[in-house]
């Protein structure tokens, strides 16, 4: 095993979990910062683990400290109790400055598609907010910009799944908006192999097919065998549906903000392609596997 050390927030979580795969596989030591210190994952002891300490800067630097590079996937989908998206970015600033005071040599940072610092969406603000503290850190960076990320664990792709089956309607709202699908373990490829590089760049992280809402639904239902009959409303009745339907599950299933950036259209690229996993095709081959059970994001991250 190398002797060189990389750092992986959240490599218990989704993102950051392929990403630590990938690392140990090319025979590097990696260490996770995590909130979930207790959550089952698949690394045994190979990964060291330590706890996130935004509330303590030296402690946090001290857990950085050796590491050449550091992958960030720390951020939330949405916020819930005292946790909001002005405290991600500030514990994200934090973060880089512990980095930069632990002598990190270089950050990749995952953020998304189309982030802009006047964004009506707090989701978007944050990320460009973000973004912008990794420039002005003074480190070497890449950022990463994917869309929306599927894989086995993907929340949104495997819930749909599993509404598909178990619903006997599934409320579509109405519009031809689109969506522009990348494998997570593309996105992990791309992000360690920036890693390894030395020149500041930001690359959107994107898939070759694009899809309205509606035909990604379909597709799904289709290969994944769901039996759940659309019905297009407009947008407005559709998320309030959504909205109600969380609370029979205990979740968050859709959060105004999401739905009103995917009719905007972040959730594109205007970039070539840079993944080259298609989605119908990884469905076509894994569609057997999803959807077999709700993944509630609430009880999985404030729980």
């Amino acid at each position: 095993m190398s002797d060189q050390l990389d750092i992986v927030t959240g490599a218990f979580s989704y993102t950051g979990r392929h990403i630590a795969e990938r690392l140990l596989a090319a025979g590097r030591r990696v260490k996770t910062l995590t909130g979930h210190s207790d959550r089952p994952h698949p690394f045994g002891d190979q990964v060291a683990i330590e706890p996130f300490r935004f509330d303590d800067p030296g402690a946090l630097a001290e857990s950085l400290r050796g590491a050449a590079t550091l992958y960030n996937t720390y951020w939330i989908r949405f916020a819930h109790g005292a946790m909001t998206f002005d405290q991600a970015v500030a514990n994200t600033r934090t973060l880089f400055a512990a980095a930069r005071a632990a002598g990190v040599r270089r950050v990749v940072h995952l953020s998304v598609t189309n982030p802009t610092a006047d964004s009506p969406y707090p989701y978007f603000r944050g990320k460009a907010l973000a973004e912008q503290a990794i420039v002005e850190s003074g480190l070497s960076y890449a950022i990463v910009r994917p869309t929306v990320a599927f894989g086995l664990e993907a929340i949104l792709v495997s819930n749909l799944a599993w509404l598909l089956s178990h619903m006997p309607v599934f409320v579509l709202p109405s519009g031809e908006f689109r969506l522009q699908p990348v494998f997570v373990g593309d996105v992990a490829d791309l992000a360690v192999d920036l890693g390894s590089r030395t020149e500041q760049v930001t690359v959107d992280a994107v898939g070759p097919e694009t899809y309205t809402f509606g035909e990604f639904v379909g597709v799904i239902g289709e290969r994944t065998g769901g039996r759940a009959y659309p019905v297009a409303l407009p947008a407005n009745l559709a998320l309030a549906l959504s909205q109600g339907l969380g609370l029979l599950l205990g979740d968050v299933v859709l959060t105004r903000d999401e739905l009103h950036a995917m009719m905007d259209g972040l959730l594109v690229s205007s970039a070539p392609p840079t993944c080259h996993t298609s989605f119908s095709e990884w469905l076509a081959a894994n569609g057997g596997r999803l959807g077999l059970e709700y993944r509630s994001d609430l009880r999985r991250h404030f729980a």
